[in-house]
């Protein structure tokens, strides 16, 4: 089965302050569609309210392009919230999702809809080499790995979400009603045939990364915490065996005691030890238990995604 060319391609594109990578971005996407000019396209930006000048970017290339189109939120409401809503909110019959700040590169897209028009409706590029900094690439390698482990679902390594989706995937990713869902595992585990195009990872050029260590912490736990019971199964077995273990203490130091009253002074180091060792390790599973059930509030309290501030473009383009 192929899919037909006049199908029209919306390439949804989350950015903050991303001043000076929008217009470099806008231009090597439009040259990447000029290589196949049966294919109709249209972009999307949604911003994160960002405090410098890339809104006023996009509303210049608004102005003067009908097929860009942007969402402005009302705040920042974080990578993931902002990047789903642009994701549901995209019209056509395939997205394209990519970040603006050109580390997913745009010249990718023609063998992206190469793959779709064969009949492939997740078609996604994966970066087993990094031009980034070379500690981090191992880093996030090594989580890769370490959630692939633990995953109940086969994960996809150094894949970032960079690539296209069918709107059938679309409508299966609204309808699962996750708030703040693990996109990369989300795909993997709806199942639907992919291709899988490789790429080597650029290295930023221009301004700094939003991230930072909470947000990519929250991003690894929920990686774990969307996709595995592992660490929750851990936790039962440790509380199990350290139980045994501590009865076992209790009961040889009980028989010391009572074979050598006089020469097994009851002193109080033993059980301070046991005591901080205890508490600490209940304070770590403790703070595991926390992170699962933070993840059930979110799915519960039905918040929504953001609340836009403006809308520039038309985003409902006739099919």
């Amino acid at each position: 089965m192929t899919t037909p060319p006049d199908k029209l391609i919306c390439a949804v594109l989350p950015c903050y302050n991303e001043s000076g990578n929008i217009a470099p971005l806008y231009e090597r996407i439009t040259a990447a569609f000029a290589t196949i000019p049966d294919q109709r396209y249209t972009l999307l930006f949604i911003d994160n309210a960002s405090t410098d000048s890339t809104v006023a970017e996009i509303k210049q290339l608004a102005a003067r392009d009908s097929r860009v189109s942007l969402i402005v939120n009302a705040r920042n409401f974080g990578v993931l919230r902002s990047g789903l809503h642009g994701f549901l909110s995209a019209p056509g019959d395939a997205l394209i999702t990519m970040v603006t700040d050109l580390q997913d590169p745009p010249e990718m897209i023609p063998a992206f809809v190469n793959k779709w028009r064969e009949g492939f409706k997740v078609v996604i590029g994966i970066k087993p080499e990094s031009r980034e900094n070379r500690l981090m690439f191992l880093i996030r390698r090594a989580y890769y790995k370490l959630i692939g482990r633990l995953s109940e679902v086969p994960l996809i390594e150094n894949f970032t979400g960079f690539g296209l989706y069918d709107r059938e995937v679309v409508e299966q990713v609204r309808a699962t009603g996750d708030r703040y869902p693990y996109f990369r595992g989300l795909i993997a585990d709806l199942g639907y045939p992919r291709a899988e195009i490789p790429f080597i990872q650029p290295r930023r050029e221009r301004g700094v990364t939003s991230n930072n260590f909470y947000s990519l912490y929250d991003l690894a736990m929920l990686g774990i915490t969307s996709h595995s019971k592992v660490p929750l199964r851990l936790a039962t077995m440790a509380g199990f065996c350290l139980s045994a273990i501590s009865l076992l203490v209790a009961l040889g130091y009980l028989a010391a005691k009572l074979l050598f009253w006089y020469r097994f002074p009851a002193n109080t180091a033993p059980i301070l030890i046991a005591v901080f060792f205890f508490a600490s390790v209940q304070l770590f599973f403790i703070g595991i238990l926390g992170e699962y059930i933070g993840v059930i509030l979110t799915h519960v309290t039905k918040r929504p995604l953001v609340i836009e501030k403006e809308r520039v473009g038309r985003l409902e383009v006739e099919r």
